[in-house]
């Protein structure tokens, strides 16, 4: 029922319509359409509550000030939606996400520690492209596990105290994710060092790379870590205030090393379709077959990582398509990264090749010893045999 108030404050919201106009009114919702020019096609917000229900106000409900002066029977209240069902299937498609997320995170951890085992029990395999591999999958394996210290540790109430502890965990997660672009960079850079410069790769040491996939993002870090807390020190150091651009100090160096590894993965795609096309050297394959998991693996991470600078607008489909498509390539990098790198390295399914032949032959001479030593070999045996078995009836 419409209060006096409420019509007064309606009959006060008028605008400046002049000639022919539909009058100030309100409709049987109780929603207030200001005096109108004939014709115009009028907006208002929805109505906060209507039986009990709570609306969305955001959305705009229509009705048409008609040509003779009289407002529509009707207006168009199709696009207000209850929030209660719109945080329902909100809530239910978070879930779902959430659910996606812990089993991509899970089944990526299972795969980057075999694949971290088999670098680690192959010693033959040891050349540095491969310590290249083993260390990024070893820098998958520590942001993987700090996902989860994040995930078990960070309530709401540990996000508003912002204790000292959860703004280190903040900052080892921001350290070890930042140190999988770095080594995805240290990735390009061998290759493109390799097949492009065409120096030898004898000259280029693993120290190098220690120092471009471990070193250089801790600074980084520390530097992002001051910002914040001096700009910024709210809610463990996740998300951002607005107008506040400290995330951007690690966030940056991040976008760099995906746009030059981009710009190598151009130049070693040019030399491989002219140079090395005929090439059939055995090192030659190897390097071909890195330039193909890092065709792959590159784009992956760097669709995943410019995702959260995309806005996915208001519309329902975009957001739940954002939120699926999101959860699934973060925390499936892992899981992909191991296939990549490892499970499909011709080197390292050659050598747990040999290794299992190996096994099966040392196993198999251990049977047949076991066997011979087994059947009896004197007739003294044989007796003494005979004999326990009599005195033990």
């Amino acid at each position: 029922m419409l209060t006096l108030s409420s019509s007064k404050l309606c009959k006060q919201r008028l605008s400046n319509a002049t000639g022919l106009y539909c009058d100030t009114s309100i409709d049987g919702i109780g929603t207030c359409w200001p005096r109108s020019s004939a014709g115009q096609m009028v907006s208002r917000p929805c109505p906060e509550m209507f039986y009990g229900v709570r609306y969305n106000t955001t959305n705009n409900v229509y009705r048409k000030c008609l040509a003779n002066g009289t407002w529509a029977l009707k207006g168009n209240y199709s696009m207000c939606k209850a929030i209660l069902h719109e945080e329902k299937k909100g809530k239910m498609h978070y879930q779902i996400a959430v659910i996606i997320n812990f089993l991509g995170h899970c089944i990526s951890m299972v795969a980057l520690l075999i694949a971290f085992f088999l670098f680690l029990c192959l010693r033959s395999i040891r050349c540095l492209r491969n310590i290249i591999h083993w260390n990024l999958i070893t820098a998958f394996i520590l942001r993987n596990a700090t996902w989860f210290i994040v995930q078990m540790t960070m309530s709401p109430e540990v996000h508003e105290s912002n204790v000292i502890w959860c703004r280190l965990v903040t900052a080892s997660f921001n350290y070890f994710h930042s140190t999988n672009f770095f080594w995805m960079f240290g990735e390009g850079c061998y290759l493109h060092t390799a097949i492009v410069l065409t120096y030898s790769t004898d000259k280029l040491r693993k120290w190098m790379f220690i120092c471009i996939g471990w070193c250089i993002p801790f600074p980084i870090i520390v530097a992002w870590a001051i910002g914040k807390l001096y700009y910024d020190n709210e809610k463990c150091w996740f998300g951002k205030r607005a107008g506040v651009y400290t995330d951007y100090i690690y966030q940056g160096p991040m976008i760099l090393v995906l746009v030059i590894n981009f710009i190598f993965l151009f130049n070693i795609v040019r030399i491989l379709m002219t140079k090395l096309r005929a090439s059939t050297t055995s090192e030659t394959i190897q390097y071909r077959k890195a330039v193909k998991a890092t065709l792959v693996l590159l784009p992956l991470l760097g669709i995943t990582y410019m995702l959260f600078f995309v806005n996915p607008g208001e519309d329902e489909i975009s957001q739940i398509v954002f939120i699926y498509f999101n959860s699934f390539l973060e925390s499936f990098q892992g899981f992909f990264v191991s296939v990549f790198y490892c499970f499909l390295n011709s080197e390292v399914r050659s050598a747990v090749r040999k290794r299992f032949h190996r096994w099966q032959e040392q196993h198999s001479i251990r049977a047949r010893m076991t066997q011979a030593m087994s059947i009896p070999t004197s007739p003294s045996r044989v007796s003494f045999h005979s004999i326990k078995q009599s005195t033990s009836l």
